[in-house]
């Protein structure tokens, strides 16, 4: 596996992805939609705060638990578990808890 750090600067820096890491078995299997491109950036909407898990339904049709399961099999075991315990009750990651106010899910470092 890839650790998140050199994740995050694959993601944000453009650092190329080294051959063979990852788990790509298992979204392959799971998820034949998916492009290594689109897991990254699930990963990275997964990560914010404000990026709510019906934006990332939204933009590529895997609801919470989906999610969840892919974070658990793209990180390493104490990288989810700090993903996870920073997501339990975190009202910015359901729209539902969302105040009204805040009515965009794009984050300004989206393309499109």
């Amino acid at each position: 596996m890839v650790s998140l750090e050199y994740r995050v600067n694959y993601l944000f820096n453009g650092d190329s992805m080294p051959e063979g890491k990852g788990n790509s078995n298992f979204v392959t299997k799971h998820y034949p939609q998916l492009q290594e491109s689109d897991v990254h950036r699930i990963v990275q909407m997964a990560w914010e705060d404000r990026t709510t898990f019906d934006a990332i339904f939204e933009q590529y049709g895997l609801r919470e638990k989906e999610v969840i399961e892919l974070m658990r099999h793209e990180m390493k075991r104490s990288s989810f578990e700090h993903w996870r315990e920073r997501m339990r009750g975190r009202a910015t990651k359901h729209k539902q808890h969302r105040s009204v106010e805040i009515t965009r899910f794009k984050s300004p470092m989206q393309k499109h």
